[in-house]
């Protein structure tokens, strides 16, 4: 028997290439919904979770690595509610966020936190 291949489709070359920034927004359009959210877990003071981005959006990490302000962290399409710090590097898997916030916080503290604005647009 044969073995399968793979066919990929060729890009059309007279498609007009697109921009770092229309590609990062069309990238993240695509991958969003592949995103990895765990479940909260907590102790004493903090609660935690991780997120998971999946292999068309690990490029897009800054480099060399570092902490994520909220807003880059949306700006890779990760939703989560506001007050999540992304707090440390796990250097075996980058592409894994840990993230924590205070744990009881009062809700009129959480709610007042600004949204950050989108960075992808729709193509």
């Amino acid at each position: 028997m044969l073995p399968a291949f793979k066919v990929e489709k060729l890009a059309d070359p007279a498609a007009p290439k697109l921009t770092y920034e229309q590609q990062r927004a069309a990238d993240i359009a695509k991958y969003a919904q592949d995103i990895s959210y765990s479940e909260r877990y907590s102790d004493d003071e903090c609660e935690y979770r991780h997120v998971s981005l999946p292999e068309g959006l690990r490029k897009y990490l800054p480099n060399p690595l570092r902490l994520l302000s909220e807003d880059e962290c949306w700006g890779l399409g990760v939703r989560q509610s506001p007050g999540w710090v992304h707090y440390m590097i796990h250097k075996p898997e980058p592409h894994v966020l840990l993230f924590k916030r205070p744990k009881g916080l009062p809700p009129a503290i959480t709610s007042s936190v600004p949204q950050p604005a989108l960075f992808a647009r729709n193509l």
